[in-house]
């Protein structure tokens, strides 16, 4: 078969960058390999477990707090229950969001490329995800968990003016701290059957997202001018500290009886929490650190953010 290869070949701190379409070829061949169908693949009609969680409890926010200790324990599962939903709930804004930065992406590059069919292949394999996303808060009975005004508005200037850099970056920021999560909810049999489903098709795929938007992002930061790499640094901050916020909707603590404002605060001081949220992060604050992106203004917004250890 014949690619379209680089002329010229690209180096930054992690070595020499590969072939754009050699890469997309091969992830072509896995999405081949390893798709699924989460309509056929995942017993939707299967009632829920009684006595299952929703989440490990390790990873509810609250989990080791004082408020946390004196919850009964079904109040503990019923947040468990309302926290899958807020994520999901996350997760389709921010797969929406990804899809459109995609579509931007491939609007000037040949049509016929392997690199332009894999963008395709991965936003087809996010409207799979935001659909069964969908599908599982329906099926928990929890509302639906919109992210705050503010922050719906952010993302709409993201996806609007985004450099393509900045695009993988925050590509990267959405994917890999929920990926981790998921690693540790899927093997978990304390958790509904369902859910643990869902999060590994979710890890399974999302592996090769992760790839693609790694070699980007390498590939941009070598070869984009210098006002874009700065403008990256800034917006991938930026969008670590605004992310860190999302991830806990405070309308969960309200729905579950909690004093929405004591569980926030202790939320924000839970040491648990933090290392969860950080060592969630850790693997891909390493990776960006590598390849120039955790400089300067940049860096500081991610340490308030919370995430960078």
């Amino acid at each position: 078969m014949t690619t379209v290869t680089e002329k010229t070949a690209l180096r930054d701190a992690l070595g020499l960058l590969k072939d754009r379409e050699q890469v997309a070829e091969r992830l072509l061949e896995s999405s081949a390999r390893h798709s699924f169908d989460p309509d056929t693949e995942l017993d939707w009609a299967a009632p829920l477990e009684e006595g299952k969680w929703f989440l490990p409890p390790e990873l509810v926010s609250l989990y080791g707090t004082p408020l946390w200790r004196r919850m009964a324990e079904e109040q503990r599962m019923e947040l468990a229950r309302h926290e899958v939903a807020a994520l999901a709930s996350l997760g389709i804004w921010f797969e929406i969001i990804l899809m459109q930065l995609l579509v931007r992406h491939i609007y000037d590059r040949p049509v016929t490329s392997a690199h332009v069919r894999y963008a395709l292949t991965e936003i087809a394999d996010e409207c799979r995800h935001s659909k069964m996303f969908a599908r599982m808060i329906d099926k928990t009975g929890a509302p639906t968990y919109p992210v705050r005004r503010l922050h719906h508005n952010l993302g709409r200037v993201l996806k609007t003016v985004s450099t393509t850099p900045g695009s993988f970056a925050a590509t990267l920021l959405g994917e890999e701290i929920l990926d981790y999560l998921q690693r540790l909810t899927f093997p978990d049999e304390r958790v509904q059957t369902l859910v643990r489903g869902v999060s590994r098709i979710h890890v399974v795929e999302e592996a090769r997202h992760v790839r693609y938007a790694r070699e980007e992002l390498r590939r941009q930061m070598v070869s984009c001018p210098r006002w874009e790499a700065e403008l990256t640094r800034v917006s991938c901050g930026e969008a670590a500290r605004v992310f860190s916020i999302a991830f806990v909707n405070p309308a969960v603590y309200t729905n579950v009886g909690l004093d929405r404002r004591e569980a926030v605060a202790q939320v924000r001081a839970s040491g648990h929490r933090r290392e969860v949220m950080q060592a969630g992060a850790k693997r891909l604050t390493d990776f960006l650190d590598d390849v120039g992106v955790l400089r300067g203004v940049g860096r500081r917004l991610w340490r308030s953010s919370g995430l960078l250890a």
